[in-house]
């Protein structure tokens, strides 16, 4: 795959596992990392061979968020809007963008950016030792890289803002009673039980989860008749898929469908 300085990638059977590998500083994102992530995405986005995407953190953590001590370019002066605009943002319109299904594989803190990095992704598996922490507020800063709508989204208003301006740690049970996280399994399960997943999702009707990405993050500002004219528009184009003519016919034959992600 791709030639990285940050980040580790591999493809296996449909699979592509990105793992961030800066585990000297739990991950936390520097200039090079945000390239890096952003060009795998995009990596993924063209490649047909790619069906499922995993996202995991090297060492004890996930990802602990923007690297404080990364040197800031010009006057030596952190411009946080220059971040966003350049490297967060794009990163994370990319992921939600992506018409595959992204797993993040949770194994320690996720913590600021990092947190609304493992939000951005479809499926969250958690370790039980892991945390997610909105940790902006500890040095006055609001939440970004999406997590301001992901919390509200997942969560409503209320609670959204008690995390977000308490800053407090989630500990994976939490995180999973509150819905901001599918599963949680022992530490030295997750990556077995992550496989699981992405195996289901990369043998499965490709083109359909992308579609269901697109339906569901949509639906958070339409009504009621804009959703269900939406869905006639999407199940018509899941309807002209080979995954479903396939599907149907193997229905037919009595046999087990195959999907080949067309």
């Amino acid at each position: 795959m791709g030639d990285f300085q940050t980040i580790n990638a591999e493809l296996k059977e449909g699979i592509y596992t990105i793992t961030l590998n800066r585990p000297e500083v739990y991950n936390a994102f520097n200039e090079q990392m945000t390239t890096d992530l952003l060009n795998a995405f995009k990596e993924a986005a063209k490649s047909d061979e790619i069906r499922c995407v995993i996202l995991a953190g090297a060492g004890k953590a996930f990802c602990s968020g923007q690297d404080l001590k990364d040197a800031p370019s010009g006057d030596g002066k952190r411009s946080l809007r220059d971040s966003l605009v350049r490297r967060y943002n794009p990163l994370i319109r990319a992921m939600r963008n992506l018409p595959k299904p992204i797993i993040a594989a949770i194994n320690g803190v996720a913590a600021g950016a990092g947190c609304s990095l493992a939000l951005a992704c479809d499926y969250r598996i958690c370790a039980d030792s892991a945390k997610l922490i909105e940790v902006f507020i500890r040095i006055g800063l609001v939440p970004d890289s999406g997590s301001s709508w992901f919390l509200v989204k997942y969560l409503g208003i209320a609670k959204a803002f008690e995390l977000a301006a308490t800053g407090d740690d989630v500990p994976a049970q939490k995180a999973f009673e509150l819905g901001l996280v599918n599963q949680v399994v022992s530490s030295d399960k997750l990556m077995e039980e992550t496989m699981k997943v992405a195996k289901a999702f990369a043998t499965g009707p490709t083109k359909a989860y992308g579609y269901i990405k697109k339906m569901m993050d949509r639906s958070a500002s339409v009504s009621l008749d804009e959703a269900l004219d939406y869905e006639v528009y999407m199940q018509e184009a899941a309807g002209r898929t080979e995954d479903y003519a396939n599907a149907v016919a193997a229905f037919r034959e009595k046999k087990k469908a195959e999907f080949k992600g067309k």
